[in-house]
């Protein structure tokens, strides 16, 4: 195949129906990705498989005792990929569908500008119906995050705001990420680590970039608003990131845990509300 070698790299831990759902995407998309690597965080029970003619290889990260380690198994993954040979890489959220042309567009854009790291419009769908979702009916569901900007399909959208970047889905070439030095390892668990990455791109002279023609659509799974179960995960994080850059971040999940009574900002810092044995 003409073109870049490109990697689409996945993390893992649980999910495997939604694993295999993304499998089936990559290999119907018009361009199939010339590598695809899983990394399995503390989950065993994922295997190498080929479905509709893709191959999927596992890389084992160990858990860490804080929680799962995102940033770090990210790095091992595009590591893993660039070791192989890969001229591009697309990070994809395990939940994440591709779109049609998303790996396809993903390599045209980061091979023209090899120092723009690429993020594309991602649709949340609502709950599958009988038998799964349809990929061919995946352009009829296109609604974008409203939080996020959505150029359609052929443009794109310079100058983004680091303060949104997310790993759902986005692209760089290999240069660049040998620029941007990955993802902070010290963040495990869950938030904050791609506000952290967003920033330290800016920073180290990348720019930042949507791609229209670079759509996911998420898989939908139960969530919830805020995310009390991540509520130590976010408190460590949040401080790390303000240790790191001088401000707080996940604001509004901060203060609404604060609106619940589960944290509180105190003498400069945002801690847990201990619980008495009443509530």
């Amino acid at each position: 195949m003409s073109g870049p070698r490109v990697a689409v790299v996945t993390l893992v831990h649980g999910r495997r129906g939604h694993l295999d759902a993304q499998h089936r995407s990559l290999a119907a998309g018009s361009r199939r990705p010339d590598d695809y690597v899983v990394v399995a965080m503390d989950d065993p029970a994922v295997r190498s498989v080929e479905l509709d003619g893709l191959r999927r290889r596992i890389v084992r990260v160990r858990n860490d005792p804080g929680g799962l380690p995102l940033a770090r198994a990210r790095n091992r993954g595009v590591r893993t990929a660039l070791d192989s040979g890969a001229e591009v890489v697309v990070c994809l959220d395990v939940d994440c569908l591709a779109g049609g042309t998303l790996v396809a567009s993903y390599a045209e854009r980061a091979t023209a500008h090899p120092r723009t790291v690429w993020q594309g419009p991602v649709t949340y769908l609502p709950p599958p119906p009988a038998g799964g979702y349809r990929l061919d009916g995946l352009d009829g569901l296109d609604e974008p995050h409203p939080g996020r900007p959505a150029p359609a399909a052929g443009q794109q959208v310079w100058g983004a705001d680091p303060d949104l970047f997310w790993s759902l889905s986005f692209a760089m070439s290999a240069s660049a990420w040998q620029v941007s030095g990955g993802f902070c390892p010290e963040y495990v668990g869950y938030g904050g680590e791609d506000t952290d990455f967003g920033h330290t791109l800016v920073t180290r002279g990348l720019e930042l970039a949507w791609d229209g023609s670079a759509r996911a659509y998420h898989q939908h799974h139960p969530v919830s608003r805020p995310p009390t179960e991540h509520l130590d995960d976010i408190l460590r994080n949040a401080t790390l990131f303000h240790r790191r850059w001088g401000r707080w971040p996940m604001t509004g999940w901060l203060e609404e845990f604060e609106r619940l009574g589960l944290a509180t900002f105190r003498e400069g810092r945002w801690t847990r509300v201990r619980q008495t044995a009443s509530g």
